[in-house]
């Protein structure tokens, strides 16, 4: 099993396919993992809206995916500073641990939060950016949030290694703020990434924060790419903008 074993966490991750590395954060909010992309555990049997992203870039490109620290088969210490950057620490070891300085991103839900934050605390990493349904704080749910987080917490709460101080404390630190947690508007404005982008539409992924990401870099929107109708045409483009923005060309 591919472990990175990291001072205070290891994080389980998959490499696919050959080529130029395309990075992919998986939706599933703080249970983010390789098999949301499959599958929504809270729906058994019923097919996602989306394409799994890996088996269509991994004919073109080297696909990078894992399960984020303490979801899947990844644990990571909880500790008074456990924020965002502890997770974007651990995907920049995790390029680094493979030898990438430069990738593309899709991130989908959380993954969209995640992405975000790899760019801005490793400027110069991602190449191209699909964001993929972006999670966000709306004027209406708070409480759908809130209930996502107590439901991972719940999860991991019984786990030796796990302090309910610290755990208590991750909620208002995550996601004490607006937009999409993890960055301010302000950053996304001069990201400067290329940046395509399938909007949300519900609660949990609201209309006002896509818009946002769509104002501020002037991405590329795909919309509607949700559903058997759509989807298999959604993440062709998606895989087509990358080819798009691969540095040096790409078969």
């Amino acid at each position: 099993m591919p472990l990175l074993r990291l001072d205070d966490a290891q994080i389980y991750y998959e490499v696919s396919g050959s080529g130029y590395p395309v990075l992919l954060f998986a939706p599933g909010f703080l249970s983010s993992r390789i098999e949301r992309w499959q599958i929504n555990p809270s729906k058994p049997g019923v097919v996602q809206d989306w394409c799994d992203p890996v088996p269509v870039f991994s004919q073109h490109f080297k696909v990078i995916a894992f399960d984020v620290r303490n979801a899947g088969r990844s644990r990571g210490t909880i500790d008074a500073d456990y924020d965002w950057d502890s997770y974007t620490r651990d995907h920049i070891a995790l390029l680094r641990h493979l030898g990438v300085e430069r990738c593309h991103v899709m991130g989908a839900c959380i993954g969209v939060s995640f992405a975000l934050s790899l760019e801005e605390k490793a400027p110069g990493t991602t190449s191209a950016m699909v964001l993929q349904n972006p999670i966000g704080l709306s004027d209406v749910n708070r409480p759908v949030v809130d209930r996502e987080i107590g439901s991972w917490s719940a999860g991991i709460a019984n786990r030796p290694d796990v302090d309910p101080r610290f755990l208590s404390q991750v909620a208002p630190r995550m996601f004490g703020g607006d937009y999409v947690f993890s960055t301010t508007r302000d950053f996304t404005e001069r990201c400067g990434v290329p940046t395509l982008l399938m909007p949300g539409n519900d609660t949990m992924h609201p209309v006002t924060v896509s818009a946002d990401i769509a104002r501020l870099t002037g991405a590329e929107v795909v919309d509607p790419w949700k559903g058997p109708d759509y989807r298999d045409a959604a993440i062709a483009r998606a895989r087509d903008f990358f080819i798009e923005h691969t540095p040096g060309g790409c078969c």
